[in-house]
């Protein structure tokens, strides 16, 4: 039901949305686009003399589509591991996996535990009820999570307190935190296990009857975005004074220290007009995500263009550099965020990817992905890739990895 309500709302919100930036292309290109490869959407306009009425196309990134279908094995060998873990022997009763898991999805645990004996072993029988235990070589693998959480806690601080730097106030409902706690990478019980550790960074207070997450000191050497860090490492860290008359990119990559770097969808194809548009857009300055909100107007292109820079960096601050639509929207109040987040991301087709796969409609930073691969893993996703790899699952290795600062 979740998932048509979203898919109502995305269909709304292009029907009744005027041409933006990134549809141009769309509504002018007579380049034809593949029904598999896009979403048709008709549009009301006024007649033409007869003509058809033109459409506006959302086109499909398969490869980002099936990642979702491709996490679907090893999230549920990680969930049993994980309540495997958590019984007092590291063992479970059998009879006990309805109470863990409820009665239907009981038997997609039953399957996994009887498809994968490398990684889970089932013992008892005659006197003994039948329990299920990790297998020998799954129990060597998973002592080296322990190692993977100790590298993950500096990048965790560091990422929750950026998290809040990003907000108005520098605070964030707890709810909001817990929400979006397994995409951050933190531990079910982050409350006692990790925020303790760092008073003087992170204080938990109740405003109006709600708790909060307040930071306690400001970082100016963190307050740096994603998108800067990577332009840094690339050695553009001023303008590059290039006149008018450069020659426009297809692919709709700049140099400057402005740009967000862009990856079109299969089937795009933007025009001369469109890329003119971008050029002016990727070459615009804007204010730093980590500056107060309030300070600007957000009808100014600048607080706009401020907007996307906020949701870039949201969203590289996740361990698989993606959130649900409603992790998003979560933070509505604390970040500022346009009423219409939808059709905003929608708008920027080139820096994120909506999939509706899945449970729930989720949003990709497209850049952090080549293909299947994301490119980027940090310590614990590397050590879940080790422990899923047991059950015969060839997983697709990261170019970098994540270190701690």
């Amino acid at each position: 039901m979740q998932r048509k309500t979203t898919m109502l709302r995305f269909h709304q919100l292009l029907k009744t949305s005027p041409p933006c930036e990134s549809q141009a292309h769309a509504l002018s290109s007579p380049i034809p686009c593949h029904r598999k490869a896009s979403m048709w959407v008709p549009v009301k306009h006024k007649s033409s003399g007869g003509r058809r009425p033109k459409r506006k196309v959302y086109h499909r990134v398969h490869e980002l589509d099936k990642v979702m279908d491709f996490q679907k094995k090893p999230a549920l060998i990680l969930q049993l591991k994980s309540i495997i873990q958590s019984q007092k022997h590291q063992s479970l009763l059998l009879r006990d996996l309805e109470k863990e898991v409820g009665f239907v999805q009981k038997w997609n645990f039953m399957a996994a535990i009887e498809k994968y004996p490398s990684i889970f072993y089932v013992g008892g029988g005659n006197r003994t009820p039948p329990f299920v235990t990790l297998a020998e070589k799954a129990k060597k693998v998973a002592r080296e999570e322990a190692e993977a959480k100790d590298l993950m806690e500096p990048i965790l601080v560091k990422n929750l307190r950026k998290l809040l730097m990003l907000s108005v106030d520098c605070r964030v409902p707890l709810e909001n935190i817990e929400f979006i706690d397994s995409e951050l990478g933190l531990p079910n019980d982050f409350k006692k296990s990790l925020l303790p550790k760092y008073p003087e960074i992170f204080s938990v207070k109740e405003l109006n009857g709600k708790l909060y997450l307040h930071l306690e000191n400001w970082d100016s050497s963190i307050a740096v975005t994603a998108r800067e860090e990577q332009l840094g490492g690339e050695g553009i860290s001023a303008p590059s004074g290039l006149g008018n008359k450069v020659r426009i990119s297809k692919d709709g990559n700049f140099l400057g220290p402005h740009a967000f770097r862009m990856s079109f969808p299969a089937g795009f194809r933007p025009n001369t007009s469109y890329l003119e548009q971008l050029e002016r857009w990727q070459k615009m300055d804007f204010p730093s995500p980590y500056l107060n909100a309030r300070r600007f107007d957000i009808a100014d292109p600048k607080a706009r263009k401020r907007v996307v820079a906020v949701l870039h960096e949201l969203l590289s601050l996740t361990m698989q550099k993606r959130m649900t639509s409603a992790q998003l929207d979560a933070f509505h109040s604390e970040y500022f965020l346009p009423s219409k987040l939808l059709l905003c991301l929608i708008k920027h087709p080139g820096i994120f990817y909506i999939t509706n796969k899945g449970a729930r409609s989720t949003v990709f930073l497209k850049e952090a992905y080549d293909g299947l691969n994301l490119i980027n893993k940090c310590p614990l996703l590397l050590f879940n890739d080790k422990f899923v790899a047991l059950s015969g699952r060839r997983e697709i290795n990261s170019c970098k990895t994540m270190h701690s600062p």
